[in-house]
């Protein structure tokens, strides 16, 4: 499976609210920076389990999405758009770049880099600027 499956497949179990199948993708040792630059980083799998469990509660539809991409040396680059639908019924459409390492088919850290300024604005309600609105309106690859 390429490492871009991997993480595809990653996405597709937190779609689904699989849990379970979100961490059976992550290495036992997982440094996930889910807020790189604004939050410490969460480590292993059960504090990437407490994570997710937080996060669940507030989103009613996930509609993250994969842009481009390119590997080099055991990192994956991701552009794309992590957007859901909060249980407040806000649309938050957060553009973002990732780097995704492995340690054979698992993933063993994740850095995820975003405007937190935008995403608290629709949180709150506000519609994501138009400029923001121009960056996702691409196809995804996934």
């Amino acid at each position: 499976m390429s490492r871009l499956h991997i993480l595809l497949a990653f996405i597709d179990a937190w779609k689904a609210r699989d849990i379970d199948g979100v961490l059976a993708l992550m290495d036992d040792d997982i440094v996930w920076h889910y807020a790189a630059a604004i939050a410490q980083p969460v480590k292993g799998k059960m504090k990437a389990r407490k994570l997710l469990e937080a996060l669940g509660p507030q989103i009613a539809e996930v509609r993250w999405r994969i842009f481009d991409h390119a590997e080099r040396e055991g990192r994956l680059f991701v552009e794309g758009v992590d957007e859901y639908i909060s249980t407040a019924g806000h649309l938050v459409s957060a553009p973002y770049a990732g780097v995704v390492e492995f340690k054979g088919d698992r993933i063993s850290a994740l850095r995820e880099y975003f405007d937190v300024g935008v995403v608290n604005a629709q949180k709150a309600g506000e519609a994501a600027p138009e400029h923001v609105r121009a960056l996702i309106a691409r196809e995804a690859v996934s």
